[in-house]
């Protein structure tokens, strides 16, 4: 499949270990690392990474950014130390129900807004989110458009963003609201878009 995105045209391909964010460590880690050897594209990869010893296995590896949740949330010392170290290998995902921040593979909220979060965190230096609306993610019922606009204006960082893209249209008001780039998984892979489309789409949007 990612041999497949590649030749669609993907710029870059986004991998998420599941198992990993349930467990609170890599679990597919092995899959993650035989994609990026197996891809010309950049690959970032986030899900159960917890240490700076799994971001350097990653980035040495071949993966070109490591995407912290949970551990940026709860642990500040933690992402200081690994943005002095990695710099902007470094992203910060920020998964959000009802405007607040949840945790551990989306089980748990930590009542943190997520727009506040985020100013924190570029304070500290993180230059780059992936926000997830996570009552989008997956339903095909469109994004978050305004929670989205909303965080690109605050924060002084870039955003990508995620969750409930399901049509052209979808992805072109998205990319109107200014954000670096948006994830596509689940239309995808049900045909309700073809990433050449999107691709095109976003190039005259």
């Amino acid at each position: 499949m990612a041999r497949r995105w590649q030749a669609d045209g993907a710029r870059r391909l986004h991998l998420v270990d599941l198992d990993g964010a349930r467990e609170g460590r890599p679990v597919n880690n092995g899959v993650v690392i035989a994609i990026a050897r197996a891809v010309s594209v950049p690959c970032q990869v986030g899900g159960g990474i917890r240490s700076t010893n799994t971001i350097a296995r990653y980035l040495e590896a071949g993966v070109q950014r490591v995407i912290l949740g949970s551990v940026a949330v709860e642990a500040p010392s933690m992402l200081a130390g690994a943005l002095a170290r990695f710099g902007e290998a470094i992203v910060v995902g920020v998964d959000a129900r009802g405007g607040r921040v949840a945790v551990h593979g989306w089980r748990e909220q930590s009542g943190e807004k997520a727009e506040e979060l985020m100013l924190r965190l570029a304070a500290m230096g993180v230059r780059r989110f992936v926000y997830t609306d996570i009552a989008r993610d997956g339903t095909l019922r469109g994004p978050n458009v305004a929670a989205t606009a909303r965080a690109v204006k605050l924060v002084p960082a870039r955003i990508i963003a995620s969750g409930g893209i399901a049509s052209l249209a979808h992805l072109r008001r998205v990319a109107r609201t200014g954000v670096e780039g948006a994830i596509l998984g689940r239309a995808l892979y049900d045909g309700a878009l073809s990433l050449p489309d999107a691709l095109a789409a976003v190039a005259k949007s």
